[in-house]
């Protein structure tokens, strides 16, 4: 990836983002930035897996060690911790041949470094004071009115919210230092997993630092003096239209469905446009922003409807032991099927709880060939695995289950080791 100089930075800001129009209630700025699709991030998929900064990189070695390890290493002088971590983390070359980006007068502007390292992430950035939050710019995908964008108020107090047209580009945003973090959500507890965002976490090399559980509140929204008995289609995000389903039917609504990529761009749609006859799936305040009524309140099929939002950062926090954390990780094998029960039963040996677990096929070799001598050659889907599990990396029973793992599996990764979001609903 090429580094980009401060100059460079300044010059092509404007073509990523613009002036939101919508005004905000509260403490915020009423002037919003909005970052839109650029090139694919084709930069995203380094070869050795590797950051934009040696910072970057020694960060992502940060989760497995945990900064607590213990001081003892083996006397053999040729052991080199670095050659460990990159190894768990899937990397198959030596320290090396990674290929890290130099810190000099190269990329350097007027002797200042263009990206100075961050320090990692404490655990102050999920509760922080409002000082603090203040100088956060966290990118969302939506636009204002969006639950992403609730989300992020909710983390981070006050911060600066920056809308993105595509989950990619959120991702894209954080990469270039154009937000400082991002928010990502995975699972809702009625429409289930968003397979979509785990591919990104994957391709990607952000971490996560912290969740928020948020409960939705979805209502049906039409232009002033429009009434239900007119409308003739419903748009709205897939998952939000999944988790109103029965409630429009019992409604009584005769309207077709419709999928857009965003609840609050629903509604926003519909207001630019004038469109009398459709309603969109969308939060009471996108309503209040577009100029929307309220056809019905409270829409969606379960009261207890929650979705489960991920914070992405480009350096990982340090865990503690001070509070529940939770930790995200993703792997792979090909030594056969029976490698999952192995893996499963590393944690439960240890009495470490999963609380999900989600199976994606392997994009690059979706389908594997399998020789048996008693069957011949048989195909089955390859899959990569993500678990979410109740430890923090900075306890040893987490250190050695994933140590274990490692001997199963031909490729770990560490998402974040993060502390639970414990807010009641």
């Amino acid at each position: 990836m090429q580094t980009l100089s401060p100059a460079y930075y300044t010059n092509n800001l404007n073509s990523l983002m613009r002036t939101s129009p919508y005004k905000f209630t509260g403490p915020r700025s009423s002037a919003r930035l909005s970052v839109h699709c650029i090139s694919p991030s084709d930069a995203a998929q380094f070869p050795d897996g590797i950051g934009y900064s040696r910072a970057d990189w020694q960060s992502s070695c940060a989760i497995l060690s945990s900064k607590v390890v213990s001081s003892e290493q083996p006397n053999d002088k040729s052991y080199s911790s670095a050659d460990h971590v990159t190894s768990v983390n899937g990397h198959k070359t030596s320290v090396e041949n990674i290929n890290l980006i130099q810190i000099n007068a190269a990329n350097s502007h007027n002797g200042q470094l263009a990206f100075p390292p961050q320090k990692p992430l404490s655990i102050t950035d999920l509760s922080p004071a409002p000082m603090h939050s203040s100088e956060l710019r966290v990118a969302y995908q939506g636009v204002p009115g969006a639950y992403s964008e609730a989300t992020a108020v909710k983390a981070y107090p006050n911060c600066e919210t920056i809308p993105c047209d595509q989950f990619e580009v959120a991702f894209q945003a954080v990469e270039l230092w154009i937000a400082d973090r991002a928010v990502l959500p995975v699972e809702n507890s009625l429409g289930g997993s968003i397979h979509r965002n785990y591919d990104l976490l994957l391709s990607h090399r952000l971490h996560i630092v912290g969740e928020v559980q948020l409960p939705v509140h979805h209502c049906l929204l039409a232009l002033p003096g429009v009434r239900k008995e007119y409308i003739t289609r419903v748009i709205s995000h897939p998952q939000a239209l999944a988790q109103c389903e029965h409630t429009l039917t019992k409604l009584g609504l005769q309207a077709s469905r419709e999928a857009v990529d965003n609840t609050a761009g629903a509604a926003e749609y519909i207001a630019t446009n004038n469109m009398r006859d459709t309603a969109a799936i969308a939060s009471a305040r996108a309503a209040e922003l577009y100029g929307m009524q309220i056809l019905a309140d409270g829409i969606q099929d379960d009261s207890s409807n929650v979705t489960r939002f991920v914070m992405l950062a480009r350096e990982p926090i340090i865990p503690r032991k001070d509070r529940p954390f939770k930790t995200s990780i993703v792997f792979a094998n090909d030594k056969g099927t029976n490698v999952l029960f192995k893996v499963l039963s590393a944690f439960a040996f240890r009495n470490i709880s999963l609380t999900k677990i989600e199976s994606r096929p392997h994009r690059n070799s979706p389908i594997k060939l399998v020789d048996d001598a008693n069957f011949g050659t048989t195909k089955h889907f390859d899959y990569m695995f993500y678990v979410d599990f109740k430890a923090s990396m900075a306890e040893l029973r987490a250190q050695n289950a994933l140590a274990e793992v490692q001997e199963f599996t031909s490729f770990l990764r560490v998402f974040g080791s993060y502390p639970m979001d414990m807010t009641p609903w």
